[in-house]
């Protein structure tokens, strides 16, 4: 054991040694890297300065325009960006200004220059290599810049004026490609920044590493790791100090007291190990034991997981069949917490854990000494009910636990409601495998949700028939995306100020060839379930986009889905699309739903500011008939309010409704969005919000969808007469 011992030590001081090795080596790549990062945006600050038409002329002119260059140029970058030094020089690299942000004069010296030879040697080369000869024999400027650059240039570290300072040469270019008979070496602008304690310290933040300073090349201290800098000539410059966090020492440090008591505890370990094994032993026993539990259960609930309720499902029907030969009712019942998330949402994961354990103390009272519950998932549970001799037992089961969970839960000092949806499937009726009647249970589950959740479904083939049909119609609209089997029409919006069409909403249609038209109601929905939304909605948005060049002085409108705005592409999508068709984003309105407030998504909100920054324009669809919020109306960056059609409807004859959307107009207004009334279809309507300032309206007063024909014949047609609106036609779609 002593003879282990010195041998683990030997080899705690060899690993503590590499591991020092191994940090600094980490550390000096940090600081390498970002000193590069500290050049690479020190060439980038001198972008704006160097490729500019007025510079690169000017700088062509040489000294006469020295005074220009000087303020507009070198005193600029150290107004702007803290540029201590520049200096310009002509196509023969002479000198036309030398700046010192103090005033000094003669620090470009001859040192100085052979430092700089090289990049800027470099930079004129890369310059004039990139004039590329024309068919016409003259050459055309075309630059291969570096990857988020639009300068040619070279940078680095030098000594100037006896202090080391990061350089950037860059070459003085045209804005706009140029044309030459020949080519010539360009101006060149270099500009320097001293390598002061800020700097440094910048330096630092970026690495990460404290303490980071400059020091003699001659001297290499011992405690102190260090990179030292060369300029681009070889020469060293300078040398960057550091103090290594060394690890290893520190680790070792720390083992060695461990070390010398482990060497004087031999003798008592050796008198302690038989009973320490036979502890051992039994506290392996004990932690298999635990393992095996935990393998089998849920570690929030306590509840069997997924697993071994699988295979207790496949005892209790094995069961089942041989004692009772089949006599008796085994049910699987999936149990699922209606909305949730919205807990998870509004009070956080830990209140719904601990709904979780509230639920699960709750179901545990009531389920029979035949039965067994499980925890599924996040918020499903499981349960089987075994020896059932009629099914209206088993329904007062499902009613019994319905009945448990009505009484509020107290979870976090507020008072929770929560609804229970339930679905079943009963053996040997539906089925005899678990497979088979895990699946059924789930169909059952599916409907109890789809119909307004609190309630429970026994399976039944037609919800098989259903789920299906879903499945084709999932796969037939792919077919349809993919084949471009779809078609899109277009309804106008009426601009009440001037009487004219201002936008076009563009709605999806889909004429099955099998089944004749399929209602979006039916097929976006499932759209939305199966994932299909992302190439549906692109779809239509490339159709709108294509369509738009029929109608070059309107806005087109494509509703959008949130599911869509939370695709990592959608950004990139919509980039695209607009490029394809050639189409200014300003003519592109994105609607959106509502439901793009559920569950405070920061991702949609991201989505929806960068379209604003390209310029288009996000309409909120429907508003008042859900989440609507002051507080996102100011959060989210809409343009346009639409007013969802039930609150117009009305106005022909309620007081109340005209209040409330004369209020809406005025809150659009406030907030500087443009107000849209949905579903007008009388003339009364049309009198009313265009009293009340309504800016835009449609409706089938206005004008059905209509195809792209169509609805430019449409769009010429439409009127608006100061006293009355008389659509020129109303061309069905």
């Amino acid at each position: 054991m002593l003879l282990a011992v010195l041998f683990v030590f030997a080899i705690l001081i060899w690993s503590s040694s590499l591991t020092d090795s191994a940090a600094e080596d980490s550390e000096r790549n940090l600081i390498e890297g970002s000193l590069a990062m500290q050049l690479d945006q020190l060439s980038s600050q001198q972008e704006a300065a160097a490729v500019w038409d007025d510079a690169y002329f000017r700088a062509k002119r040489g000294s006469e325009e020295a005074a220009w260059l000087l303020h507009r140029v070198a005193i600029s970058l150290s107004e702007v960006h803290g540029h201590t030094k520049a200096l310009i020089l002509n196509r023969n690299l002479e000198a036309i200004i030398t700046y010192d942000q103090d005033g000094a004069t003669g620090w470009v010296d001859a040192a100085l220059r052979n430092a700089l030879r090289k990049p800027i040697a470099k930079v004129r080369a890369g310059y004039i290599s990139s004039f590329k000869k024309t068919a016409s024999g003259s050459y055309q400027f075309q630059p291969d810049y570096r990857a988020n650059h639009r300068t040619i240039f070279e940078n680095g570290v030098v000594m100037a004026a006896g202090r080391p300072h990061y350089f950037s040469v860059t070459a003085i270019s045209p804005q706009t490609h140029n044309k030459g008979a020949e080519r010539e070496p360009p101006a060149v602008l270099v500009s320097f920044i001293a390598m002061t304690p800020s700097v440094l310290g910048r330096l630092s933040g970026m690495a990460g590493i404290d303490g980071i300073e400059t020091g003699p090349v001659q001297q290499s201290r011992r405690d102190l790791a260090s990179i030292l800098v060369k300029d681009p000539s070889g020469k060293p410059v300078t040398r960057l100090n550091w103090r290594s966090s060394r690890p290893g020492s520190l680790m070792l440090m720390r083992i060695l007291p461990v070390l010398v008591l482990l060497v004087l505890a031999i003798a008592a370990m050796t008198a302690l190990l038989l009973n320490y094994a036979r502890q051992s032993t039994r506290k392996l026993a004990n932690s298999e034991a635990r393992a095996i539990y935990a393998a089998q259960h849920d570690s929030l609930s306590g509840l069997p997981n997924r697993d071994y309720f699988g295979r207790m499902l496949v005892e209790a029907l094995a069961g089942a069949q041989d004692e009772r030969n089949g006599k008796e009712l085994t049910a699987v019942i999936y149990i699922d917490l209606d909305h949730f998330k919205d807990i998870n949402d509004t009070l956080g994961h830990a209140a719904g854990d601990e709904v979780i354990k509230a639920v699960t103390a709750r179901l545990r009272t009531i389920v029979p000494p035949t039965g067994m519950l499980a925890r599924i998932s996040g918020d499903e549970f499981a349960m089987i009910l075994s020896g059932c001799r009629s099914r209206s037992l088993i329904e007062y089961q499902l009613s019994h636990i319905q009945d448990e969970l009505s009484r509020p839960l107290r979870v976090a000092g507020n008072e929770l409601y929560v609804s229970l949806s339930m679905g079943a499937a009963i053996a040997p009726q539906d089925g005899t495998t678990a497979g088979e009647l895990l699946r059924k249970a789930d169909i059952a589950l599916y409907d109890a949700k789809a119909n307004g959740r609190r309630r429970w479904s026994f399976f039944d083939p037609s919800m098989e028939e259903h789920v299906h049909t879903r499945d084709k119609i999932a796969r037939d609209l792919r077919r349809a995306i993919d084949n471009d089997l779809l078609s899109v029409a277009y309804q106008p919006q009426l601009d009440s100020r001037t009487g004219r069409v201002a936008a076009v909403e563009t709605l999806v249609r889909w004429t099955h060839p099998e089944h004749g038209p399929v209602s979006p109601a039916i097929f976006v929905p499932i759209a939305e379930e199966t994932g299909l939304i992302n190439d549906l909605g692109l779809w239509v948005l490339r159709r709108a986009c294509q369509d738009a060049h029929h109608w070059p002085d309107i806005t087109v409108s494509v509703n959008i889905s949130p599911t869509q705005f939370r695709h990592p592409r959608f950004i990139d999508q919509v980039i695209e699309t607009l490029s394809l068709y050639d189409m200014a984003p300003s003519r592109l309105e994105i609607e959106v739903t509502e439901s793009v407030f559920a569950g405070k998504d920061d991702t949609v909100l991201t989505a929806m500011k960068r379209l604003k920054e390209l310029g288009l324009k996000i309409a909120l669809d429907d508003f008042g008939s859900g989440y609507s919020s002051l507080s996102y109306l100011r959060r989210f960056p809409f343009d346009i309010l639409k007013i969802d059609r039930d609150f117009i409807s009305p106005v022909d004859e309620s007081p109340q409704a005209q209040a409330i959307v004369r209020t809406i107009i005025d809150l659009g207004a406030a907030l500087g969005m443009t107000v849209v009334a949905e579903g007008i279809e009388t003339a009364p309507q049309v009198h009313f919000l265009t009293s009340a300032g309504c800016e835009r309206m449609q409706g089938y007063y206005i004008g059905r969808p209509a195809p792209v024909e169509t609805a430019s014949a449409l769009i010429k047609s439409i009127s608006l007469d100061p006293m009355i609106l008389r659509p020129a036609s109303r061309l069905a779609g």
